[in-house]
C-alpha cells in the first residue's frame, strides 16, 4: 500500500474518478465526507459502485466507516461487507481492543453474507482522540485482519484543543511530530505497514512531494491522499529506486553467499543483521509495487 486515496462514498462522479487515478487503495468514504442526513444513502451508493467496480479494478478497495461510539457502524458493515471491500478503516480507533471489537462485528457480517472468515482487513487510524495516542502500542497481536496503522491530525487538533498541527513554516508542531513518530513505532512494534497522513493543500505539490520523501525517509510505506493528482506524486516517493533495489539485493544475496553470518563485507563495507533486515523490507516494497504498478 504505497497510496491511498480518499473518495466521498455518496458521489458516484467522484467515485469513478477515485477509481481512475492509479491508487494502490481506494478509500471509500462513509465518515467526514458524508453529511449526517446523507449516511444511508450514500451507503447504498456506495455498495453499488464497489460492486461495479469489484471485477474490473486493479486497486485494492476499502471503507471508513463510521466510528464505534457513533452507532452508526453496524449499519456501514451491513451495506458495504456484502460486496465484499477488501478492508475497512476504523476510525477514531482508541486501542487495540477497537480493533478486535470491529473484528467481531466483521466476523458476523462475513459468515451472514457467505464469505470467509477474516478474508476483510483493518486499517486503524490510531490517533485521532488523546487516548487513541497514548494506547499507541496496543495494537500488536491484536488480530489477524491488522493491515496496518495510520494516523490523523485534524481530529486530535479538536480533541486538545490546539489551534493548529502546523507552524507558521508549514511543519507540524512538537504535539504532532510525537504523534506521527508513535505511529512509526506502533506500526514496527506490531509487524505491519505505517501509513502517514493526508497532506491537506492539494495545490502545494512541492510540499507535497517533500513530505512525501520524508515519510518514506523515516519507516512509513504509504500515505493517504485526498485528491487524484497526489496519488502519482505518492507513487513515486514510495517506490524504491532501481539503485536502491540493486544495493539492497547485493546485501541479501551477499549474506545468502556466506552462509548468512552475522556480518559481511561488500566492497570494503561492513553490512550486520540491521542491514539485512532492512535490505529485505526494501525489496519485499519494491515488489508489491511492481504488482501494484
Amino acid at each position: 500500500m504505497r497510496s491511498l486515496l480518499f473518495v466521498p462514498g455518496d458521489s458516484e462522479r467522484k467515485l469513478e474518478k477515485g477509481f481512475g487515478a492509479g491508487a494502490d487503495v481506494v478509500i471509500v468514504d462513509l465518515e467526514d465526507s458524508v453529511a449526517a442526513a446523507n449516511k444511508a444513502a450514500a451507503r447504498a451508493t456506495a455498495a453499488d459502485f464497489i460492486s461495479s467496480q469489484r471485477r474490473h479494478t486493479r486497486c485494492a478497495i476499502y471503507v471508513r466507516v463510521n466510528d464505534l461510539s457513533t452507532g452508526l457502524t453496524d449499519d456501514d458493515l451491513a451495506a458495504v461487507v456484502p460486496v465484499k471491500p477488501d478492508g475497512i478503516m476504523l476510525p477514531k480507533s482508541n486501542n487495540g481492543q477497537d480493533v478486535q471489537r470491529l473484528a467481531a462485528k466483521l466476523r458476523v457480517h462475513e459468515a451472514e453474507s457467505g464469505l470467509p472468515d477474516g478474508g476483510i482487513r483493518v486499517l486503524p487510524i490510531i490517533t485521532e482522540t488523546a487516548a487513541g495516542v497514548l494506547a499507541a502500542a496496543s495494537y500488536a497481536g491484536t488480530s489477524a485482519r491488522l493491515a496496518g496503522l495510520t494516523w490523523g491530525a485534524e481530529d486530535l487538533s479538536a480533541a486538545i484543543g490546539a489551534c493548529s498541527a502546523r507552524d507558521e513554516n508549514g511543519r507540524y508542531t512538537d504535539v504532532f511530530r510525537l504523534v506521527r513518530t508513535m505511529t512509526i513505532l506502533a506500526a514496527g512494534a506490531a509487524e505491519v505497514a505505517a501509513i502517514d497522513t493526508v497532506f491537506p493543500d492539494f495545490r502545494d505539490m512541492a510540499g507535497f512531494g517533500q513530505e512525501c520523501r520524508e515519510a518514506e525517509r523515516d519507516g512509513f510505506t504509504g500515505k493517504m491522499a485526498i485528491h487524484p493528482a497526489q496519488v502519482p506524486v505518492i507513487n513515486a516517493a514510495f517506490t524504491p529506486s532501481a539503485e536502491a533495489v540493486e544495493r539492497s539485493q547485493a546485501i541479501v544475496d551477499a549474506f545468502a553467499a556466506a552462509g548468512n553470518p552475522g556480518v559481511v563485507g561488500i566492497d570494503g563495507k561492513m553490512y550486520d543483521r540491521p542491514h539485512l533486515r532492512l535490505a529485505e523490507r526494501l525489496l519485499a516494497r519494491a515488489k508489491a509495487a511492481r504488482i501494484s504498478a
